[in-house]
């Protein structure tokens, strides 16, 4: 396999975050020796999860094993998902806004055809159900555990907790048809055709899609790290590399 050198589009602010943590976790292990450095291994992890740089291309260029690289980018991986916040956390946040946005997306999977949970109709594609709420400039604040990508929006709001939550908040929350029914503080257009609609009824619609299409910038957040535009691994791994990844915008994007 060639080998070059190549750029990592990510803040030196996220590497330094990273090295700190991997380096109390090695102090508090007791671990004397290691492969690569606390800083090469933050930036092995960070090559993984920003770039989608597969193990033995993550191997080739540090120089170690494929499974030494597997390991290093799961440990990194899980020390960033314990920092996560949790809804309640995130709850407590949101509730300084003055309304907040919901909104899913899928993240694609290698899945074959049999494969049925994870078929999403919408999208007409194999993935994971992820639930987002971001703030009234269109920052993300929390995204959920990853769900099948056969289960809607709505049941995935219902399953987190979401509605409850913000119920109990009194947060305003925009979100689009796929909420329906969610009752609560959460608000959704009008449903039916277009030239079925009153003229009073078009101009909420449209007012509504204005407020929430702030909300597509904190999916493109989440998506600039591109491991999340194809997931290849065991889908029992993704929820902790969405929770990573939300750890370092929050952490790294203040």
């Amino acid at each position: 396999m060639l080998v070059c050198p190549s750029g990592i589009d990510v803040s030196s602010s996220s590497l330094r975050f990273l090295s700190a943590r991997l380096r109390a976790h090695r102090r508090q292990r007791g671990t004397r020796w290691r492969r690569l450095t606390a800083g090469r291994q933050a930036l092995l992890a960070l090559a993984h999860l920003r770039c989608g740089h597969t193990y033995g291309q993550l191997a080739a260029g540090f120089g170690i094993g494929t499974t030494t690289a597997y390991r290093y980018v799961t440990e990194a991986v899980e020390l960033l998902a314990e920092l996560a916040p949790d809804l309640a956390t995130a709850m407590k946040t949101a509730a300084q806004k003055v309304f907040v946005i919901l909104d899913g997306t899928l993240l694609p999977i290698d899945r074959i055809a049999a494969d049925r949970p994870f078929y999403s109709g919408k999208h007409k594609r194999h993935g994971m159900n992820v639930q987002v709420l971001a703030d009234p400039h269109g920052r993300l604040l929390w995204a959920s555990p990853a769900l099948p990508g056969a289960v809607h929006d709505i049941r995935a709001a219902r399953t987190h907790g979401i509605i409850g939550a913000l119920a109990d908040a009194g947060l305003p929350c925009w979100a689009d048809k796929g909420y329906q029914g969610a009752s609560g503080t959460v608000r959704v257009p009008f449903r039916g055709r277009w030239d079925r609609l009153s003229p009073g009824q078009q101009a909420v619609n449209r007012s509504h899609a204005r407020i929430r299409a702030l909300g597509e910038q904190a999916m493109a957040a989440l998506k600039t790290w591109r491991l999340l535009r194809k997931l290849r691994c065991s889908t029992i791994r993704i929820t902790n590399i969405v929770r990573a990844v939300l750890t370092l915008h929050l952490t790294c994007s203040k």
